[in-house]
């Protein structure tokens, strides 16, 4: 079996590119949110892991808990990828934890994953059915895509904007995006309780940016009413969509895969 060969941790990164939000710092803090959306998550972070769009790491710092062979920190913003590189140097992620500055392009052609993550990544992709087509070509026979993305179009908001959003899904578009040779496990709503929040910002506030007492609240008192919540309303209801695909164990897949 493959493992990702990654010999080198080069950050010189993509030209001229820069992740446009600001929300990074904010949304790191959010501890228990962090560990709701990765209870759906954490029976498939035991292999080979790769994060695409891994920001600050702060998810890997959420997630990665040592169990992982390895997790790799995908990040095409050099400045977010040399920021993740000293976090692994100041052994504040695991030692299993790495970090490539690039998009999937970066990548060997033989690098296989048991697991590839997007967690609120794949909205920031234009191209975004495209981008999984390419991901999936990494996934090993057996293997996971997971995505956690923003839900519902109509909460479109100048945040959304201003972080560079190009859309909100509903469970049609996102189930559309994945590649059709993909078993679909998992397709569900969570934070129900947190849809409130974001109905209230679209109508009334319309901030471009919440603020670090807003989402300490929606982490701290909104987020665990969500976790008893949402199997009530069998994850229907929610402002995010946490999507699961695997690859068959024996499949057809060909090309690069």
């Amino acid at each position: 079996m493959l493992r990702p060969r990654i010999a080198a941790v080069p950050l010189d990164g993509e030209p001229g590119y820069a992740y446009a939000g600001t929300e990074l710092e904010v949304f790191a803090r959010a501890e228990r949110w962090k560990a709701y959306y990765g209870s759906f998550l954490r029976p498939f972070l035991s292999g080979d892991v790769l994060e695409v769009g891994a920001g600050l790491g702060a998810t890997a710092r959420a997630l990665c808990r040592g169990t992982s062979r390895s997790w790799l920190c995908l990040e095409p913003d050099p400045s977010l990828a040399a920021s993740i590189a000293e976090a692994i140097r100041r052994g504040t992620l695991p030692a299993c934890c790495r970090v490539l500055s690039g998009d999937l392009s970066a990548l060997p052609e033989d690098a296989r994953f048991d697991t590839i993550l997007y967690i609120d990544v794949l909205e920031h992709i234009e191209k975004d059915a495209d981008e999984l087509v390419r991901a999936s070509r990494h996934l090993r026979p057996g293997a996971r895509l997971a995505v956690v993305a923003p839900a519902h179009p109509w909460l479109y908001t100048p945040f959304d904007e201003a972080i560079g959003h190009y859309r909100r899904y509903t469970r049609k578009s996102l189930a559309g995006c994945a590649p059709p040779q993909l078993l679909r496990e998992q397709l569900l709503h969570i934070d129900s309780a947190g849809l409130l929040l974001s109905l209230g910002n679209r109508l009334l506030l319309r901030s471009a940016h919440p603020t670090h007492a807003q989402i300490r609240f929606w982490d701290r008192a909104v987020v665990p009413v969500s976790r008893l919540l949402d199997p009530l309303l069998f994850h229907r209801v929610g402002k995010t969509l946490v999507g699961i695909w695997r690859r068959n164990a024996v499949d057809t897949m060909t090309s690069t895969a």
